[in-house]
């Protein structure tokens, strides 16, 4: 019986040797970056291991297409699709090609993402940080190759990368005070992880309304733990059930949804009952009854910004840019309870 034998890839070698394959490809490329002792390691495996390029790899890199990779979180919601959208159309008119990575949520998904970006050959990355990554290390081994990259929304290494983030502090500032201008005082926020700066930027902002309006801080109306809809509808039924807020404000657009279901079906009304505000789109907050009050971001706009960013970076630019996209809060019916 004929045995069918995996070929082996970069994969496979810097597996073997515990470096990265963004070094493993460099290292058989003889590339100055990596020392002369690990590029003659490599080579040695791969010689032992019958290691043979990718011939499609090698085609493109002879076709020598201009390409930006872009790493996102969760690509079916229509705040990625829209800030892909927007690097496309910024890249677009600067002779790029843009390829797409939905992590899932999922760091080591991230990793591998990164990894394939840099076997790739691309010019440059955007990312936006999962939900789950705590340990940067990917990033930081860009930074020592000297690998041009951008961050969106959710962001890490600010001393090293450029990004582009919106105003979520002074948003949730805002909609926590239309809150309470409309009466309420128990006013619940729903986020995601903690250590995303995200969540507590926007965290940040809702306490800062509270404290202004003199309201005391009832932690067990701060829940922060997870993006997932099903997280989300069970924490917002807890709430419901045990802290009875009159008011929420939700951190995504996931949580937002999630948060209108559980009111609804704890047969509750929106707004008499239970105000509701989310950072969410549009497309999305219009289409619902009743209508959402929504923190609405820019997003193509976003991702045109961190093209920009990015564009500079491979131009030679090397100072670190920190740009901000504002917010806007539109208040519709789920919040406009008559004070």
């Amino acid at each position: 019986m004929a045995i069918n034998k995996r070929r082996t890839s970069l994969k496979d070698l810097a597996q073997e040797l515990g470096v990265s394959i963004a070094t493993v490809s460099r290292a058989l490329r003889s590339s100055p970056e990596i020392g002369k002792e690990m590029q003659e390691r490599v080579k040695e495996l791969a010689k032992r291991l019958n290691y043979r390029p990718n011939p499609f790899a090698q085609s493109l890199r002879k076709e020598a297409p201009r390409m930006i990779g872009v790493v996102v979180p969760n690509l079916v919601t229509h705040y990625y699709a829209a800030v892909l959208d927007g690097i496309e159309d910024e890249a677009g008119k600067a002779g790029y090609s843009v390829i797409s990575a939905n992590t899932h949520e999922d760091t080591e998904a991230e990793v591998r993402a990164i990894d394939n970006f840099i076997s790739l050959h691309v010019e440059g990355i955007i990312a936006c940080l999962s939900q789950n990554t705590t340990d940067y290390s990917h990033f930081e081994e860009i930074s020592q190759m000297g690998i041009p990259l951008v961050f969106f929304g959710r962001t890490c290494l600010s001393d090293r990368f450029s990004s582009v983030t919106a105003n979520g502090d002074e948003a949730a500032q805002q909609a926590t005070q239309h809150l309470i201008d409309t009466g309420s005082s128990r006013i619940a926020f729903i986020g995601g992880p903690n250590h995303l700066d995200m969540v507590r930027r926007r965290k940040h902002g809702y306490l800062e309304a509270l404290r202004e309006n003199r309201i005391p801080i009832d932690r067990n109306l701060v829940v922060c733990e997870k993006i997932d809809y099903q997280w989300a509808l069970d924490a917002t039924m807890h709430l419901l059930q045990e802290q009875h807020p009159d008011a929420i404000l939700a951190f995504n657009d996931i949580i937002t949804f999630a948060a209108f279901t559980a009111i609804k079906q704890q047969g509750l009304r929106i707004p008499d009952d239970v105000a509701l505000i989310g950072f969410t789109d549009d497309q999305h907050a219009k289409y619902v009854t009743p209508r959402m009050s929504a923190i609405e971001d820019q997003s193509h706009l976003m991702g045109q910004t961190a093209c920009r960013l990015l564009l500079k970076s491979i131009g030679g630019d090397s100072k670190i840019y920190k740009e901000i996209v504002p917010q806007k809060l539109v208040i519709r019916e789920t919040s406009a309870r008559k004070s």
